[in-house]
């Protein structure tokens, strides 16, 4: 997709991974639609970057419900939607609380899921659209202190693949990002959990975590190329292959049956 001119809405945009794909996306002649509950946060990054901000809680299932018909009244349609926010509350699956956990499965999988649904006819309508969900190697691990956010990301990435056989023949692009720690402040939490500061010795937390920039670069190269995977760091790329080898075999099976 040649992305000068089209309009990009990213959820989870006020700072981390959402905050750098909305300056990428802009570098490459995208107007970007921010969402995000910082107000303050998402208002001035819009100012900078010749965008639009629009306030949104995701955690609260009120607020998800015409999300984009809010965004695309306001700034116009909707081109990309990068379903970037995330909860983590990284802690024993004991320890958390009953609304921890319903705010780790609403943000990370029932709010990308109630937004896709939102912006996917009003793609098909316009002719086609991408839609990018980020999960993580979390979905495939099932790492201690993240069994409620890895079930989540579980959920994301076989979600992703139902997308890619439902809607893809209909001019919908999918790109499904697994990735492992970012240099972000949702990571930052999770590196100091007791097993992973065990597993990192000496070393400091940014040097077991990737570069904020080399996921970016990938997710806008994965829309730029029609890339339906990106997975990060490369040395575990190939644990996701594992997992998508029978939703593959599955999207193969039921496309002949439709024909």
């Amino acid at each position: 997709m040649e992305l000068r001119g089209k309009r990009v809405l990213i959820t989870g945009a006020s700072r981390g991974l959402g905050r750098g794909m909305a300056e990428a996306f802009a570098r490459e002649g995208a107007t970007v639609a921010l969402v995000a509950r910082s107000e303050a946060s998402i208002r001035e990054l819009a100012e900078k970057l010749g965008g639009s901000a629009h306030p949104c809680d995701l955690m609260d299932p009120a607020q998800v419900v015409g999300l984009i018909e809010r965004v695309e009244s306001e700034a116009g349609p909707v081109d990309v939607l990068v379903n970037n926010a995330g909860v983590s509350h990284v802690d024993h699956m004991l320890s958390n609380t009953p609304e921890q956990i319903d705010q780790v499965l609403q943000t990370n999988l029932v709010a990308p899921i109630q937004i896709s649904r939102q912006a996917i006819p009003r793609m098909i309508e316009r002719g086609g659209g991408h839609i990018v969900n980020m999960s993580s190697i979390a979905a495939i691990l099932a790492p201690p202190g993240l069994v409620h956010y890895g079930a989540s990301k579980a959920g994301l990435s076989h979600y992703t693949a139902g997308l890619r056989g439902e809607v893809g023949k209909q001019g919908i692009e999918t790109t499904l990002v697994e990735i492992g720690s970012a240099a972000t402040e949702m990571d930052d939490a999770t590196q100091a959990y007791g097993p992973y500061k065990k597993m990192r010795g000496k070393k400091s937390e940014r040097e077991m975590q990737m570069p904020v920039e080399e996921v970016v670069d990938a997710v806008v190269d994965a829309v730029k190329t029609g890339r339906k995977h990106v997975r990060l760091p490369k040395s575990v790329a190939s644990l996701g292959m594992f997992n998508e080898v029978p939703r593959r075999l599955g999207e193969l099976v039921f496309s002949r049956l439709g024909e």
